[in-house]
């Protein structure tokens, strides 16, 4: 499969947001998988057999390779589905984190392919497809974890700071339990915060930050054991999924469909994205859906 890559950068708030209903994770398709021809936008992506994705640059979910390759298990989902669609050719454009939703909406780009979780704040800008993976967090902190943290629970009611990439879910986190949080555009900057002693921790998904640990070797950082976060007294299951514009109902619904024809089982997941750390412990369980999600219904923590 032949993948491309565009560099590119936006400012946060740029470019308005457009609003719409959460996607529908249940839908039939209407057309697109095995290759089906589609309407609209969906024709053009199949005429075209070029898909381009905006991602983050956030590891190992989505992010360009030595070569300037865009590669990752979110690229490798979709290497697997869109083909599945029709769609052969990957490109991908880099942008902020918080600048994916509205660069999606201005069109630079035609879904987004960054893990990125469904909350519905979100869903009211954009539509997100089925559950993809399932999310746990963790805290990088000084080598040694000299205050002994362990959850974002022991940073509460203290003088302690936390960094967090800016509109990831753990900003919010950390917003709605009062714990003093500075934004990052980067994983890399949070490490280097951490590092330089400016925050006491930088939280992000367990996964990403075992990985930006393990390319950082000899930074003077540790990651704690991943936890699921909690918010007055509710755990924070999440999970991520593919984004799509609004109104882009038959992409969307193909999409989902041929998900669900290429992965149907925690061992189809883990055979595509295993060789970047995931496991079957990521798969999402049939209790999680995207209504759900984008609801902000959470369901008890397994």
């Amino acid at each position: 499969m032949r993948r491309r890559a565009f560099a590119m950068t936006a400012a946060a708030g740029a470019i308005a947001l457009g609003l719409s209903a959460c996607g529908d994770g249940d839908s039939e398709a209407g057309g697109g998988a095995e290759g089906e021809a589609g309407e609209g936008h969906l024709a053009e992506l199949q005429e075209s057999g070029t898909i381009t994705v905006g991602i983050n640059g956030e590891e190992p979910y989505s992010f360009l390779d030595d070569s300037g390759e865009p590669t990752g298990a979110t690229i490798a989902i979709h290497e697997a589905v869109f083909a599945e669609m029709g769609i052969d050719d990957i490109e991908a454009t880099v942008v902020d984190w918080d600048a994916l939703i509205p660069g999606l909406n201005a069109g630079r780009f035609d879904a987004i392919s960054a893990g990125m979780s469904i909350l519905p704040e979100r869903c009211e800008q954009a539509d997100f497809g089925v559950p993809e993976i399932m999310y746990t967090t963790a805290l990088m902190v000084p080598e040694g974890n000299p205050e002994g943290l362990s959850t974002l629970q022991d940073l509460v009611d203290t003088d302690l700071t936390m960094a967090a990439m800016s509109g990831a879910i753990e900003q919010g986190y950390a917003e709605d339990l009062g714990i003093e949080v500075s934004t990052v555009g980067a994983p890399e900057d949070g490490l280097e915060a951490v590092e330089a002693g400016r925050v006491d921790a930088f939280a992000l998904t367990g996964i990403s930050l075992n990985a930006l640990a393990e390319r950082n070797a000899d930074a003077a950082v540790e990651v704690t054991e991943s936890f699921v976060a909690e918010v007055d007294g509710v755990s924070q299951v999440g999970a991520g999924a593919t984004v799509f514009a609004p109104e882009d109902d038959e992409f969307r619904e193909a999409y989902n469909e041929a998900y669900r024809s290429v992965i149907g089982s925690a061992e189809d997941f883990e055979s595509i994205v295993g060789e970047f750390g995931f496991t079957t412990a990521e798969y999402p369980t049939e209790d999680i859906t995207t209504e759900m999600l984008c609801a902000g219904e959470l369901p008890e923590a397994g």
